[in-house]
């Protein structure tokens, strides 16, 4: 009997399994609820920042969250895509978290162009977006990210002030941490 498979796979992932896979956790119902409810507040997030309201979204960063608009190129439509999301300054430079792991498109579109608009509260600028999940300072900065995020670390259930580094990876384990560097002037 031939093996079924799902809307949305390709007919090279059909019969080429290991070209373009993404592995894919098991998705709970609560998973499920959660990224549908985040997909709404995003749409909701960028029409707050198309009307200019981008900066009033970030005075209160302990609730709101600090929240960026990332501009990037879509890997198949090569349209421009944009994604509102939480970030953490460094520095010069920015990190935010691909929070539902590889599956989110938006980070996949980054590993295939990681040339990206940056639109910030006051300012906007070019970088390119790097993964740097596998970096040594991943728990710092992921929690940086958690504790910018406002109630949106609270809504996956971690408390990023209290939980323990073991904790945090085990929770966030599949989360992708993204750095941006400024380029050009």
């Amino acid at each position: 009997m031939a093996k079924r498979y799902s809307r949305g796979d390709s007919g090279v992932t059909r019969l080429y399994p290991e070209v373009g896979a993404v592995p894919r956790l098991p998705e709970t119902i609560a998973n499920r609820r959660l990224r549908r409810f985040f997909k709404a507040f995003n749409r909701f997030m960028l029409w707050m920042w198309r009307i200019g309201l981008g900066p009033w979204i970030n005075a209160w960063p302990a609730v709101g969250g600090r929240i960026m608009v990332l501009t990037h190129t879509g890997r198949r439509s090569r349209l421009a895509r944009q994604t509102p999301v939480n970030y953490a300054p460094v520095g010069e430079t920015l990190y935010c978290t691909a929070g539902f792991g590889r599956r989110c498109d938006w980070y996949q579109n980054l590993l295939a162009d990681p040339h990206v608009g940056v639109r910030l509260p006051h300012e906007r600028w070019s970088g390119l977006a790097e993964d740097v999940s596998d970096s040594a300072d991943r728990s710092l900065r992921l929690r940086q990210v958690l504790i910018a995020s406002g109630f949106a670390a609270y809504l996956a259930g971690i408390n990023p002030r209290r939980i323990g580094e073991a904790e945090l990876d085990r929770l966030a384990g599949e989360y992708r941490l993204i750095r941006i560097r400024r380029v050009g002037s």
